[in-house]
């Protein structure tokens, strides 16, 4: 008996491994040198991977982190299994998951953080701010996703000062999410 399986032609698109390893790479020399003093290319060469193979699956260092943003964001989806009554609880467990995907880069992003414009990082930041608020099972309508926003950025600059065991990101996070529930509920917006 024979299989009569066809085999699947083979991908022109590079393995994910090589973008593991490009991001990888750009949190190494992210954390060892100003991020205009890094380019594609020496991601690349950090990376062991060809620069046409970056290329190719992220056009440039701003396209590297986007899908390192998604990245962290998936953690913070994954807390959709966890099940809660309540929206605050739920909230906090994906906006906490998030920080602490992010925890093991935060030399890197600390960096990041402190050399680029906002206008670099910020458009990362309503992808997040939906990642958490569907985790969390919260429509997010327009004003939640903007409250959400405003609550994220708050909290990745609290996190980036909090060393230790997060007791600051915590009660942040905790309190942010408390006044945006109260001023979403002002405006019949709440959840």
């Amino acid at each position: 008996m024979t299989d009569d399986v066809t085999p699947s032609p083979p991908s022109s698109a590079p393995p994910e491994s090589d973008l593991d390893k490009s991001i990888a790479a750009l949190l190494a020399l992210a954390a060892e040198r100003p991020w205009s003093q890094v380019s594609l290319r020496d991601i690349a060469a950090r990376a062991g991977v060809p620069l046409a193979t970056v290329y190719a699956r992220a056009g440039g260092k701003a396209a590297l982190l986007a899908r390192l943003s998604a990245r962290y964001d998936l953690a913070a989806l994954a807390t959709a299994e966890t099940p809660s009554d309540e929206v605050h609880d739920r909230l906090f467990d994906a906006v906490m998951a998030r920080v602490e995907a992010m925890e093991p880069d935060r030399d890197a992003l600390t960096a990041l953080s402190r050399e680029l414009p906002a206008r670099t990082l910020a458009p990362h930041f309503p992808r997040t701010a939906r990642a958490i608020l569907e985790a969390a099972g919260v429509e997010a309508t327009l004003p939640r996703l903007a409250a959400m926003v405003a609550v994220w950025a708050r909290v990745v600059q609290v996190w980036r000062d909090d060393e230790g065991a997060l007791n600051r990101t915590m009660a942040e996070i905790d309190r942010r999410l408390k006044q945006m529930r109260s001023r979403l509920g002002r405006l019949g917006a709440g959840f």
